[in-house]
């Protein structure tokens, strides 16, 4: 028959099992939510007791029960035990389980006495450990003491005695703040200097690194008396050389030479904090990298030529409960010479320690070789049970890397940067980062770029004087004034703007192919982020831009400042009679329609700005160039998902964003000029032949006596026709049955840049001064209106000036027409100045678009690429660049658009409500 208990058992678990097994709902426990005297049944999830008999009471982790110290158990395997107690006079058995007699005199042994247990009989007695002998720390069980504690047969005094060992003399106690050092600095010194323990000499380095703010510590003084004994067991703290020649004791160049996208092979030596070597280990993923990730993530960072950063905001307490002791290590690179596995340490770098003197050796080097990541040990005061009143952690690890062209090391090849934070408690966080950085010496890159610039500054220089020079000529100024200055210091701006654009350009495309073009052994890398090189590059493309702005608002203000006339040579078709009182009967919508047509070309450009925002964002984003701008190696216009983005590089995020607007721009214009304009639409020359078709002639001032003329007078006599007249006309013209449109005869050109005379010029501006005179807020008739007949006098008055003056019927004041030398197109500029008669020079290639938009788009386009590039400089997100760049271009058109159109109105006679 089955013993009750046995059946018992069997329903306690069987039946619980079974409900379970329905699929019913239970209440959540956990073994820490069982009392002390219940235990966690893992087959029913629940607490289940372990009964009422005396002595039974459930173990610390409750996933079973137990008995009481002086009680036997009989343990079968399950969770559930019998306990007896023991009598008054008997001890429970070492295994507990079986309750003993004593048979000896003594029934209760002494220091140097063990338990000597017979099981068969169920007995003990006391036996006597022999000579150079202690009894183990259970008590039974004779063993041969501490070594340290032989040559004192076993007995030390407690003054000698210091962890655990015994020394000579008495043990200096220190007074130290944490309760680690206080308990094993002096013993692991003096271990360490006596016996030479290798264990004890590593402790000591340990409770040194763990001194993270100052290089002056009692851990540190020990260290030195041992360090100059030249104890060899002793590990290296610091590097013995000095920092000069910290690299000369590196590999060869050609021996840490690596590919493009080559792992990096490092090794780590580790130890624990009591000293005791815990091996060698692949540095691997995340060994030294606290934030979560990864693995592919994590093992980006040892790929050479990857700018690497990972960050992230920790709980001190995960961080203690991942890495409750510290663990320290050594780094090591590792390379291949001769066939051989060799491998360098890697100088450790506290950057608490810098600026420090090394007090081992005036001459050598505070780089370690050491570190840890977290220290929850040091902090604990007192007792070390006690929680740590802080803790110490890396937040920061850069593994700097030098990338060198020549033979020899001019910088150590590799160094660990470690910053170390102490954080109050346990409940606070941690902001941890680990970094890998590259670096190479750039003296000729400087030198080169500033020859660059003094080079190109000198000639942008003597481009704003000849500029000057031209600008004083055109405008017929004597003498130089605060106005001469002005306009040269714009003049200026715009070449210095061109200087340091081409210079940045240069810059970013050179770091573009030198850096991304490398395909073998990696000798070139990208400037360090908040170098001089970077810092220089970022001040060169805000000047450009400053400047380039600069230039753009003196065009905006030469353009919105022309000074204009329509020519109407129109006559009229009745003979004026007195009784008309000077008024015309000849059409004004001719001269409207000119008008119009000349206020919608001022914003007409060769290309398109909402194509080239579209263009521009669609290779970046969609294509995916701009991930070539990461500070890798990598060229995968879409790198698969999972993998480490490396961050942008600045000068080559802007190389490819001005690359990409210059060459969509580029091929723009291109298409414009070959294509469109040749082959479909030629805004310009179309305009001409309106200006010819209306009868109306365009007079363009843009400087005192210099500008532009648009012949458009009719070889028809009358533009003012029917429809059946003008087609006939066309077809005259088509056959060459009339004279040609030539302002000279026998001649087609139209259009000529004007340079007048003093006294043309003064005539005209006598005659054009009322007209200037805006009469706005007068409603009403004309006739009611005397300033405004004033203004149709003078326009009158001026349109029979300016077609008298170019009838040649003016013999003092007259012109010639001619062509500008060659020297005189390349420098734009006139090196004749008129004297009795103005200058006409002959212009097929309609420079008179210098007025408009159209003919400065070298200007336009610059400065959005370098508005585009600024924009994505400070955000970073060529989407939002793109939305900023577009408003502001908008804005610049309706601005150069509604002006334009007053000036137009106040020098045309064209009420803006007649202009679109």
């Amino acid at each position: 028959m089955m013993p009750l208990w046995i059946c018992r058992l069997f329903g306690l678990f069987l039946f619980p099992a079974l409900a379970f097994s329905q699929g019913t709902s239970i209440a959540f426990s956990q073994p820490a939510n069982c009392a002390a005297d219940q235990f966690y049944n893992t087959a029913s999830l629940s607490c289940v007791s372990c009964g009422s008999s005396v002595g039974v009471m459930a173990s610390p982790d409750r996933l079973r029960c137990t008995c009481a110290k002086d009680n036997a158990i009989s343990d079968l395997g399950s969770p559930l035990v019998n306990c007896t107690q023991c009598a008054i006079d008997q001890v429970v058995s070492f295994n507990q389980r079986e309750c003993l007699s004593c048979t000896g005199s003594t029934c209760t042994c002494g220091a140097q006495q063990i338990r000597a247990e017979n099981l068969s009989s169920n007995t003990y007695s006391c036996a006597d450990c022999g000579a150079l002998s202690v009894p183990n720390d259970i008590g039974n069980q004779c063993i041969l003491c501490q070594q340290t504690f032989i040559s004192s047969n076993c007995v030390c005094p407690e003054s000698n005695q210091s962890g655990g060992l015994c020394f000579p003399q008495a043990a200096t106690v220190y007074s130290m703040a944490s309760a680690w050092e206080t308990l094993y600095l002096e013993s692991s010194y003096q271990a360490c200097r006596i016996y030479s323990n290798i264990t004890a000499c590593q402790l000591l380095t340990n409770l040194v690194i763990l001194n993270v703010t100052s290089l002056a510590s009692t851990p540190l003084n020990l260290y030195s008396l041992i360090y100059l004994s030249q104890n060899k067991f002793l590990p290296p703290l610091f590097y013995s050389t000095s920092s000069a020649q910290l690299w000369n004791t590196a590999p060869s160049p050609a021996q840490l030479s690596f590919t493009r996208n080559v792992q990096m092979q490092f090794k780590l030596l580790k130890y624990d904090i009591r000293g005791n070597f815990l091996g060698w280990q692949d540095l691997r993923g995340g060994t030294l990298q606290m934030c979560p990730n990864t693995q592919a993530v994590w093992d980006a960072a040892f790929r050479f030529g990857t700018f690497y950063r990972l960050s992230c905001t920790l709980q001190v307490a995960d961080l203690l409960q991942n890495v409750p002791e510290p663990v320290f290590y050594e780094l090591f690179v590792s390379y291949t010479s001769n066939g051989v596995s060799m491998v360098w340490p890697v100088p450790v770098w506290n950057a608490g320690f810098q600026g420090s003197t090394n007090p081992i050796s005036s001459s050598s080097t505070n780089a370690l070789r050491r570190f840890f990541l977290v220290d929850g040990i040091s902090g604990r005061t007192g007792n070390i049970s006690n929680p740590p009143a802080y803790v110490t952690v890396a937040t920061s690890l850069n593994l700097s890397v030098y990338v060198t062209t020549g033979n020899t090391w001019d910088q150590s090849p590799f160094q660990l940067t470690v910053q170390y934070q102490k954080i109050p408690g346990i409940s606070g966080t941690a902001q941890v980062s680990f970094a890998v950085t590259y670096s190479q010496s750039q003296g000729t890159y400087k030198r080169d770029t500033d020859i660059a610039l003094g080079v190109l500054g000198s000639l942008a220089s003597l481009y704003a004087i000849l500029e000057t020079s031209s600008w004083l000529r055109r405008s017929g100024q004597q003498y130089i004034g605060i106005l001469v200055l002005i306009k040269f210091l714009a003049f200026l701006s715009g070449a210095l703007a061109n200087t340091f654009f081409l210079i940045t350009l240069g810059t970013a495309i050179y770091w573009l192919i030198a850096f991304k073009g490398q395909t073998s052994v990696v000798h070139v890398t990208l400037p360090p982020a908040g170098g001089q090189i970077e810092s220089d590059f970022i001040i060169y493309l805000s000047v450009a831009f400053a400047l380039k702005t600069v230039e753009l608002l003196h065009l905006l203000v030469s353009q919105l400042t022309v000074s204009m006339f329509l020519v109407d040579w129109e006559k009229p078709k009745e003979k004026i009679t007195s009784n008309s009182q000077g008024k015309s009967n000849v059409s004004i919508w001719r001269t409207i329609l000119v008008a119009n047509e000349w206020n919608e070309m001022q914003t007409y450009r060769k290309i398109s700005p909402i194509f080239q925002l579209f263009s521009v964002l669609l290779l970046l984003e969609v294509v995916g160039l701009k991930n070539i701008t990461a500070k890798d190696l990598n060229l995968d216009l879409n790198p698969p998902s999972g993998t480490y983005l490396a961050s942008w590089s600045i000068i080559l995020r802007f190389g490819i964003a001005a690359s990409m607007w210059l060459a969509v721009g580029i091929v723009q214009i291109l298409f414009c000029v070959v294509i469109y304009e040749r082959f479909f639409e030629d805004k310009m020359r179309q305009f001409t032949d309106l200006c010819s078709l209306s009868n109306v002639s365009i007079f363009i001032l843009t400087h005192r006596c210099y500008g532009y003329y648009i012949h458009g007078r009719s070889v028809h006599g009358q533009a003012d026709v029917s429809m059946e007249t003008m087609l006939s006309n066309l077809k005259k013209e088509e056959e060459n049955l009339c004279p040609l449109r030539g302002l000279e005869p026998s001649s087609d050109i139209q259009t000529f840049e004007v340079l007048l005379s003093d006294r043309v010029r003064d005539q005209y501006e006598k005659i054009m001064e009322p007209l200037l005179e805006t009469p706005r807020g007068q409603r009403g008739s004309t006739e009611s209106n005397p300033l405004m007949q004033q203004r149709i006098k003078t326009y009158y008055t001026i349109n029979r000036f300016l077609s008298s003056f170019l009838d040649h019927v003016y013999k003092e004041i007259d012109y010639v027409v001619k062509d500008k030398l060659f020297l005189e197109h390349i420098l734009d500029m006139e090196f004749q100045q008129p004297m009795e008669k103005s200058i006409l020079y002959s212009d097929d290639s309609a420079r008179f678009s210098r007025t408009l938009f159209y003919g400065n788009e070298l200007v336009l386009l610059l400065f959005d690429t370098l508005l585009f590039c600024i924009i994505d400089l400070g955000t970073q997100n060529f989407v939002l660049a793109t939305i900023i760049t577009y408003v502001v271009q908008m804005l610049v058109e309706i601005l150069r658009y509604q002006i334009g159109k007053k000036n137009v109105s106040r020098q045309t006679m064209v009420e803006e409500n007649f202009l679109i």
